[in-house]
């Protein structure tokens, strides 16, 4: 079963600085109908205006995955990280017991967008964490490279929780298939551009969440950047 979620049904918040897209409730945007898909409990499409960003604040007991798509943000954090977080790169962060950090975007005349996820984790009162690494766009190229999962496969970035996460650009001819396991649940976002997911067109912003399915289907992409999602049922 294929269910779409359109972008623009998701919540929206206008902060000035800040314009920020909400997949399920957060903040003072609530639908009990979309709470969270699994154990996949937020994806934020954030626009940050030059100068702008998230002063320091807290989390806890959360894998916090960053996926930057434009410009550069800042991150400095209570663990004593402080970087740069370019396109291409996927930051986690895991909460554990309990971080504060910021983000910003310092440039002076371009925005940064960015992805920001929260999975649930496996296990609470964990130790915090980061890691941060770089996956080029010819690694996602035509392909899903796995970015994000519990065990670090494929030199992915090891998050705490029951889930992966896969990143892929496609366009014209490029395809790619992706075996389910029907009794997990999966979700589809459409960073940008467009293309059919087992058959349904999705354009930027759209999501589409399954469950009961064998495989995933990529095809007829249209400059798209697509984020995948294995998750617990």
């Amino acid at each position: 079963m294929l269910t779409i979620r359109k972008s623009e049904d998701r919540g929206h918040a206008d902060h000035g600085w800040l314009q920020s897209h909400h997949s399920f409730s957060f903040a003072d945007y609530y639908d009990p109908a979309h709470m969270a898909w699994g154990n996949l409990r937020v994806i934020n499409d954030d626009v940050i205006a030059p100068g702008g960003g998230f002063g320091t604040h807290p989390h806890r007991d959360m894998e916090i995955v960053t996926y930057v798509t434009a410009g550069l943000l800042a991150h400095k954090d209570s663990m004593g990280n402080g970087t740069d977080i370019p396109p291409g790169d996927v930051q986690r962060m895991s909460a554990g017991t309990g971080i504060r950090h910021s983000e910003f975007n310092h440039a002076p005349d371009a925005e940064t967008r960015l992805l920001q996820i929260w999975i649930e984790p496996r296990t609470k009162g964990i130790t915090p964490g980061y890691e941060q690494k770089s996956f080029g766009d010819a690694e996602k190229r035509g392909h899903l490279r796995l970015i994000a999962s519990e065990d670090g496969a494929d030199g992915s970035v090891t998050i705490h929780a029951d889930a992966a996460l896969y990143a892929g650009l496609f366009d014209g001819a490029e395809t790619a298939t992706l075996a389910l396991d029907p009794a997990r649940k999966a979700y589809v976002h459409v960073v940008r551009g467009a293309l059919a997911v087992n058959g349904e067109k999705l354009i930027q912003g759209d999501a589409a969440l399954l469950t009961n399915e064998n495989n995933l289907n990529l095809r007829d992409g249209h400059d798209a950047e697509v984020l995948v999602f294995d998750l617990a049922p």
